[in-house]
């Protein structure tokens, strides 16, 4: 009888985990690929226009009052946003399916994130102690020129996985829209 019990408990719990842990199509396809949009301006103009201009947070105690964020904020977001998308995307199970589009998208993450944690905040420390223009553009370039031509063909890399993924599983996306140039 304790035998039984037993083994309808593990049989319940296999249940549990495994039933947990499943995860769609489309789970697969936003986590592995859609949350790589964050990164679409690595290394390039759209980059540097978020230092440039940072956005805007609540000063403090206020409900009115706004200031522009640090743009150490601005790359710790960033940081952060990478990070827990790169958790999710080893979260989830190989399988013939989906190995091009876990490899590809861990590939990215794995390339884009030192960056962001090195020399992106170096950069950001430049634009927040005050450095000269020519300083920030001369390390905006070096960035750009060192980063982006891998980085582009990671991204597309992804891209190239991910159409036939949402093919097969008829998921709709447009991949041809251009939001803006390098």
């Amino acid at each position: 009888m304790k035998k039984s019990i037993l083994l309808l408990t593990l049989i319940f719990c296999y249940g549990l985990f495994t039933a947990c842990n499943t995860a769609t199509p489309q789970d697969y396809f936003d986590i592995a690929i859609l949350n790589s949009n964050m990164m679409h301006g690595f290394a390039n103009r759209i980059q540097q226009s978020e230092l440039e201009s940072p956005s805007v947070k609540m000063v403090d105690g206020s409900k009115d009052k706004f200031e522009p964020m640090k743009r150490k904020e601005v790359i710790e977001s960033k940081i952060q946003f990478i990070e827990e998308s790169l958790e999710k995307v080893k979260r989830l199970e190989e399988t013939e399916d989906t190995k091009d589009i876990l490899q590809a998208s861990l590939a990215l993450y794995n390339y884009v994130l030192p960056v962001y944690k090195n020399e992106y905040q170096q950069l950001a420390k430049l634009y927040d102690d005050g450095a000269p223009k020519e300083q920030i553009d001369l390390m905006e370039h070096s960035i750009e020129e060192k980063y982006y031509p891998k980085f582009e063909e990671l991204y597309n890399g992804l891209a190239a996985a991910g159409k036939p993924y949402a093919e097969r599983h008829n998921i709709k996306v447009n991949w041809d829209v251009q939001t803006s140039p390098r």
